[in-house]
């Protein structure tokens, strides 16, 4: 299949030629790569040559044939081949991976091919500025602009009638006067509007719809910060019904607010609408309540596209931390298998790690939200790393423990089995109609009883479980790493809700909260996590590629010797049983 029509002119098929076969002939991806993110340097490249003679000097340093057949996880094939033919045209064959495209194959380097004007700048990806991630009517990677109306509409359905919802975007948080941290855009506003940009406020009502008021920019912002989405830019491609300066809120906002039976908002994120006497006198007469109890509802249950979403970010720290334990075998610092693991979520698709990873070696493992990441790994202990990422607005979750010297003591596989047996039974437990609290209290009930069984928690003595595990049996997982908290923990478990299960035990080298443990087991943080979606007929692990039992681990960290990779078509073998 051509991936240019004959439109196309020969500058820009050498162009594409020429990117095609440079990332070829350097096979510079790891062999777990997957095939949309050689899509991605495909138009990256093919978009950024300056002429025709430029593209021609790339190409003529390239090889005239380069077949790459790579197996990848998903046991997907790319080949891209060079045909010397009367019109000199390159053809890519995407029979088998054109799912793993963001957009359709035909056209994709048509439309990569004039990105150097036309395009308007909306501060964040288009389906115009990156074809490579977003298809055609796409506002955010992966959801439309019909899936955000129907958002919107049904928030207006839930809310109690002529009521008006105030959704205000995060702040932008400076780590100096000068230097702002990376910016991540608060979930309810990213659900309802699509915008990741910073200092707007949308605002939703049966009588204007959705409004958003933009941030007003001028020429010194955009020299230091790029251009951002203006008034048309939230008509035009976030679908906002009306539009206006952020400087006008004043004026208009107010007035809504008076008309309006209630006010619904985001508590918790800061804006200057809480600073109007409109919204001071409607939180006076008690017209002000929160939002998030509606949004949460709404967030609950993940639609098709947000479950394709979700289980790409599962499959990106899967891989990834795949890649992080074989490194561990050779590399102890805390610090490195931190880095290695942003390294690998990024070079995968991630945008960002979902919170800071947990790396935690010996007796950092039971320091539940350990982040320091700054010892270094003794012979003999055992690692616990937390890690997950995000995949445009949607988060993964994932622990495993593991022993990077290739084997358990006595002592840390006992307790370590109890662990992995209570992850297994609880996960059996999730399905349509089963509560995350009904999980949580089998998962006490089974730890309670192994504790006791190992010595670590008297008989009767039950009220101090607590200090060996406070954290509950997992939590609901989406645009945030803990979604949906204003619900109750007793709500049904409903087909398409995402849940953590998580069980864990925390044993410091010395005693904390008085727990009583012995010797043996002191320094010891266990924790297996997994990522699990509800299913009408049960449920789905989103994780469960990555290894967690003991043989597995044990073979994972002893094939072979040492290195990222398998050495022997044995370890090839021993590897894919560990992952399967």
């Amino acid at each position: 299949m051509p991936l240019w029509d004959d439109a196309a002119t020969p500058a820009e098929q050498i162009t594409f030629r020429a990117a095609v076969a440079s990332r070829v002939a350097a096979q510079d991806v790891s062999d777990d790569m997957l095939c949309k993110d050689v899509a991605k340097q495909i138009v990256s490249r093919a978009s950024s040559a300056a002429s025709e003679s430029a593209a021609q000097e790339v190409f003529d340093e390239m090889p005239s044939e380069v077949v790459w057949d790579e197996k990848m996880p998903s046991e997907m094939t790319v080949h891209a081949v060079e045909h010397h033919d009367s019109d000199s045209s390159f053809f890519l064959d995407c029979t088998q991976v054109a799912s793993r495209f963001l957009s359709a194959s035909h056209g994709l380097v048509q439309r990569a091919a004039y990105t150097t004007g036309g395009i308007v700048d909306v501060g964040q990806p288009t389906p115009q500025s990156h074809p490579e991630l977003l298809a055609d009517g796409e506002i955010t990677p992966g959801i439309t602009n019909e899936e955000y109306i129907s958002r919107r509409k049904k928030l207006l359905e839930v809310l109690p009638e002529k009521s008006l919802a105030i959704i205000a975007s995060a702040d932008q948080q400076m780590m100096t006067d000068v230097v702002p941290y990376p910016f991540r855009q608060n979930g309810d506003y990213l659900y309802i509007t699509g915008c990741m940009q910073p200092g707007g406020v949308a605002v939703l009502s049966e009588e204007t719809g959705l409004c958003m008021f933009m941030p007003d920019t001028n020429k010194e912002d955009v020299v230091w910060q790029g251009q951002t989405a203006g008034v048309e830019a939230a008509v035009d491609f976030f679908k906002a019904d009306k539009a206006f300066p952020l400087s006008q809120m004043q004026k208009i906002l107010p007035e809504l607010i008076e008309r309006s039976k209630g006010v619904y908002h985001n508590v918790k994120t800061a804006s200057s609408y809480k600073n109007l006497d409109a919204f001071r006198r409607a939180s006076l007469n008690n017209k002000v309540k929160d939002l998030t109890n509606y949004t949460d509802e709404l967030r609950w249950v993940k639609s098709k596209s947000e479950i394709k979403l979700m289980r790409e970010s599962a499959s990106i720290v899967s891989q990834s931390l795949l890649q992080t334990m074989l490194l561990s075998r050779t590399h102890r610092e805390e610090s490195q298998l931190a880095a290695k693991i942003e390294y690998e979520c990024k070079m995968r698709g991630a945008q960002r790690m979902a919170f800071h990873p947990v790396v935690g070696g010996g007796a950092n493992g039971s320091i539940i939200h350990y982040s320091r990441n700054d010892r270094k790994i003794r012979t003999g202990d055992l690692l616990l790393m937390d890690v997950g990422c995000e995949y445009h607005g949607y988060l993964s979750d994932l622990t495993r423990t593991w022993p990077p010297c290739g084997r358990f003591s006595p002592a840390q596989e006992e307790l370590y089995n109890l662990i992995l047996e209570t992850n297994k039974e609880c996960i059996k437990l999730c399905k349509p109609g089963t509560s995350i609290n009904e999980i949580h209290n089998h998962s006490v009930k089974l730890l309670i009883k192994g504790f006791q069984e190992l010595g670590i928690l008297e008989k009767g003595k039950s009220i101090r479980y607590n200090y060996l595990n406070p954290t509950a049996i997992g939590h609901s997982l989406g645009m945030d790493i803990h979604d949906s908290m204003t619900l109750p923990k007793d709500k049904p478990l409903e087909p398409g809700v995402v849940i953590t299960i998580e069980p864990g035990v925390y044993i410091p080298a010395a005693p904390v909260l008085n727990e009583r443990a012995p010797g043996r087991y002191r320094g010891m943080g266990i924790r297996i996590e997994d990522e699990v979606l509800v299913t009408d007929d049960g449920h789905e692990v989103l994780t469960a590629s990555v290894p967690k039992e003991v043989s597995h681990l044990t073979t994972l960290m002893s094939m072979g010797s040492g290195g990222d990779y398998p050495n022997s078509a044995a370890d090839v073998r021993e590897l894919r049983a560990a992952c399967s």
